[in-house]
């Protein structure tokens, strides 16, 4: 039989069991530095790339063929289902989503609906393309969590303080949960559209959860992400929940139904795996800007990462966010062998 994505590094380290090799993939992988990617959008607005099943398939494939990861990244945006069920927004070159909208009150909610398959058949038919294109390669689902679009959305747009959201938040708990109920159905349904096409693991995407003290992610959060992870919990896939700023609520973002935690670079492997008890793979963690560093200092670092990495019961080397846009492509490559080379089997 010919090998599948079940039988990948990737798979295998997120299931804690033994792989061949530490696998790595990048977040943000799918464009951003490559000029392939930028050459083919040219001229199309994101929204309309993320719906459009040829220039999906192209895009995510882009690293795939160049870096040599792997997994694949489905590319998409974490506001993709919200506009795919009618809310008024947009993807703002250098701003972000921006919401016509924003929720402020209970009248607001009336902007959501449950999300379906049916309202995402070009997310099913790019998945499918994928997947048959990527052969034994995974390909990862991904969806924003449910406080990160919260925030989108009760913001109006991308926020340093939060402060519209942290005001909702504890000035009307019950409005502030019914909204995350719902967008955790949303999020949920379309890890579970990318995952029954085919999508071998999938990613829980928390931005900005990492705002929260413990005590506001247990009370206002943990519930609502756990619902979205838990969509697809009978499917028998690994899912990976990763957040930004996250250190001190790593234990709770594995408690909330994850297989792998997410560290971002704040916090090295060894301090995050002994935070987790040795429960969950950990995937991670190299900051983003030593891309920009000489090779000397980026491959000491890398060498550190997958040196820590091998104390948990599971290791997928990531950077600790996403690819910086004007990161060398060519040093991308060139971490990805070091990775394989020194973590062979």
């Amino acid at each position: 039989m010919s090998p599948s994505p079940r039988d990948s590094a990737l798979v295998h380290a997120a299931r804690r069991e033994p792989a061949a090799h530490t696998p790595v993939w990048f977040m943000r992988q799918a464009g951003r530095s490559l000029p392939e990617y930028r050459a083919l959008r040219a001229g199309t607005q994101m929204l309309q790339a993320c719906r459009r099943p040829d220039l999906v398939t192209e895009i995510t494939l882009q690293p795939v063929r160049r870096h040599g990861v792997d997994a694949a990244i489905f590319f998409s945006d974490i506001v993709v289902p919200l506009h795919a069920i009618g809310v008024d927004l947009d993807i703002v070159p250098g701003v972000g989503p921006v919401i016509a909208r924003p929720i402020r009150s209970r009248a607001d909610l009336s902007q959501l609906r449950d999300l379906t398959a049916a309202d995402v058949p070009d997310i099913t038919e790019s998945v499918r393309l994928l997947t048959a294109e990527l052969g034994a390669t995974p390909l990862i689902g991904f969806a924003g969590a449910p406080f990160t679009l919260a925030s989108y959305l009760v913001e109006g747009g991308p926020s340093k303080n939060h402060e519209h959201t942290k005001a909702l938040m504890h000035g009307d708990p019950a409005l502030w949960h019914d909204l995350c109920a719902q967008l955790a159905q949303i999020s949920g349904a379309f890890l579970r559209v990318q995952a029954q096409a085919g999508a071998s693991v999938v990613q829980l995407f928390d931005s900005w959860v990492g705002h929260l003290s413990r005590a506001d992610y247990t009370t206002y959060v943990a519930e609502h992400s756990a619902r979205a992870l838990g969509a697809v919990a009978d499917l028998d896939i690994p899912r990976i929940h990763f957040g930004v700023g996250t250190g001190e609520l790593l234990p709770l973002m594995g408690a909330a139904g994850a297989e792998v935690v997410g560290v971002d670079y704040r916090v090295s492997l060894t301090d995050a795996v002994a935070r987790l008890g040795g429960e969950y793979a950990v995937q991670g963690n190299l900051d983003p800007a030593l891309l920009f560093a000489p090779w000397e200092a980026l491959e000491r670092r890398v060498r550190e990462i997958v040196a820590e990495g091998q104390a948990a019961p599971g290791h997928i080397f990531n950077l600790g966010h996403g690819v910086l846009p004007d990161t060398d492509p060519d040093v991308l490559t060139r971490v990805v062998d070091l990775v394989h080379e020194i973590s062979a089997r």
